[in-house]
């Protein structure tokens, strides 16, 4: 199995920085991808960043220029630091790993990933 655990998240007022952390573990855990997806109340689940294994990353339209994905040397941990904090960016953030790779990896559609955490929640205040 693979574990994924999130850290990082809390509150903040709109402007402001924060950076997740995803720790990857397990006998089965792949380097193929990783992502960063987020859902708030009310809405669907939605991809904001992805990673590869060779470094080619994936941002959301309406998280670029503010959020950036990053992974440690030994890509057992994923980083999405997180800039310029709007009250919309709040969600609860869940990381995410593929199990195999994936030509569609950049689209980060939810289905691709199969090891997901159990999220950590980010509040933007005005």
């Amino acid at each position: 199995q693979v574990q994924l655990v999130e850290s990082g998240g809390g509150s903040v007022q709109a402007g402001g920085s924060l950076r997740l952390s995803c720790a990857a573990s397990g006998h089965n855990y792949s380097r193929y991808c990783m992502g960063w997806f987020r859902q708030a109340p009310g809405k669907e689940r939605e991809g904001v960043a992805a990673i590869e294994s060779e470094g080619a990353t994936s941002i959301a339209d309406s998280v670029k220029g503010r959020f950036t994905i990053s992974q440690n040397n030994a890509q057992t941990i994923t980083y999405l630091q997180m800039n310029s904090l709007k009250p919309d960016d709040t969600a609860m953030y869940y990381c995410a790993a593929c199990t195999r790779p994936r030509q569609t990896w950049w689209l980060m559609l939810p289905g691709d990933f199969g090891y997901w955490g159990q999220g950590t929640q980010v509040t933007v205040s005005s």
